[in-house]
């Protein structure tokens, strides 16, 4: 694993459980402005394989990234098992949950 990816993976595990964080913020973090695209590729490779918690990764709007029938429906769930409220138009209330 090269260090920007392992950067990248240890922010996504400092997510604490009822939180969430936008790709953009997590490339901040690791040290990779204009970086979400490599986060978005580090959980897609990574995300099973290191049991990351990949639905706590959401848009900077707070918008549910997942499409219909591709995830979204169990992002959802796995988020407001957390205790993170999602409106019924899969937005989360950045003010309120962001890291």
């Amino acid at each position: 694993m090269t260090d920007v990816t392992q950067r990248i993976v240890n922010e996504i595990q400092a997510i604490p459980y009822g939180k969430v964080s936008c790709y953009g913020d997590i490339a901040l973090k690791a040290g990779l402005p204009n970086g979400a695209r490599s986060v978005v590729r580090v959980l897609h490779a990574l995300s099973e394989k290191l049991k990351l918690p990949w639905y706590r990764v959401i848009r900077k709007d707070g918008s549910v990234a997942m499409p219909e029938g591709e995830g979204r429906e169990l992002q959802i769930r796995l988020l407001q098992s957390e205790g993170v409220s999602v409106s019924t138009s899969g937005i989360v209330d950045m003010r309120k949950f962001a890291v």
